[in-house]
């Protein structure tokens, strides 16, 4: 796959892209519903012997248009890096991403299928009943007939649901932030993970017997709940299970720290990974997190959720 950006002061019909069937959305989360309109696009594609392309965009508009929120502000199911690494699982021949900006999003309907659809050659567009373009989201898949001046054939994909509600990155981004892995895990059609860096913590969890790798992440994901996970982490090269806190240790701290913090307790595992690169994939909830009377305490419930996590990994799907 081929990931070309595109900035709208730069852009210009470029006639060295063959004839492509496109794919469109902003597919943060590529969940199940994402990938049924990229399915449809590759389904396409392979039929008329086209290339299959995905445009995306990035940031997300709120962080341009709302004046209180900025990107730094922006939490994501799959931020950018993690979004172009599951939209490569799709097999896409090219992927653009799309610098949005207030200029951007100021293009009329019409401007934008031009330049950006038609100047891609696209032959076939396909994207969600949802899907709309253009200043103020007026073009939308009903109107796109009309903006193709006949150079292109379309297709839009319906809802596609789970227990009769549709999926969306909203939904989704709800369920995490309930700590309701299990349902996250069934909207996107796979393990929910976030990537960061193994970074020094109070070192505390070794006093107690159970040492843990702070995990700090190196993207804008959005965290699950607060409380204690089933988890797997990667570490150089290898899978991993433990048992992950995210929170903020109050039976050691009164005050909250800013962001809470992500502790993963490796089975089996001893070793210095200090600035490791990390993966952890998350498998289910286990309990919230909870301020104990002593360390002791802590530790005996620490062992019981390790237990707990053990048995779910026992038996969870494979990575």
């Amino acid at each position: 796959m081929e990931t070309i950006y595109l900035y709208h002061e730069q852009q210009a019909q470029n006639t060295t892209y063959p004839e492509m069937v496109l794919a469109l959305g902003y597919f943060d989360g590529v969940h199940r519903g994402h990938q049924k309109v990229i399915q449809t696009a590759r389904d396409i594609a392979e039929k008329q012997g086209k290339a299959l392309g995905v445009m995306t965009f990035h940031p997300h508009p709120k962080a341009v248009l709302s004046p209180a929120i900025s990107e730094n502000d922006m939490r994501y199911i799959t931020p950018l890096p993690e979004k172009e690494e599951q939209l490569k699982q799709e097999k896409a021949d090219y992927l653009f991403i799309v610098h949005f900006d207030k200029t951007f999003a100021s293009l009329y309907p019409q401007e934008f299928v031009d330049q950006y659809i038609i100047g891609l050659h696209a032959v076939h567009v396909v994207a969600g009943f949802d899907f709309s373009y253009g200043k103020l989201g007026r073009g939308t898949m009903e109107t796109l007939p009309f903006h193709s001046r006949n150079t292109f054939e379309q297709t839009t994909v319906g809802k596609v649901t789970d227990h009769d509600q549709k999926i969306s990155s909203t939904r989704v981004k709800h369920h995490i932030q309930m700590g309701e892995i299990q349902t996250v895990n069934r909207l996107l059609g796979r393990l929910y993970r976030v990537k960061g860096m193994i970074v020094k913590g109070e070192q505390r969890g070794r006093t107690i017997g159970f040492p843990t790798a702070n995990v700090k992440m190196t993207d804008s994901y959005l965290l699950p709940a607060v409380g204690v996970y089933a988890v797997q982490i990667h570490i150089a090269g290898t899978w991993y299970n433990g048992v992950c806190n995210v929170g903020y240790k109050p039976t050691f701290h009164d005050d909250k720290t800013a962001e809470p913090v992500i502790e993963v307790h490796i089975f089996d595992f001893a070793g210095n990974v200090y600035g490791e690169k990390v993966t952890v994939v998350w498998h289910d909830y286990i309990r919230g997190e909870k301020k104990f009377a002593s360390a002791d305490e802590l530790v005996k419930q620490i062992e019981l959720d390790k237990q707990t996590a053990a048995r779910i990994l026992s038996s969870a799907e494979s990575k």
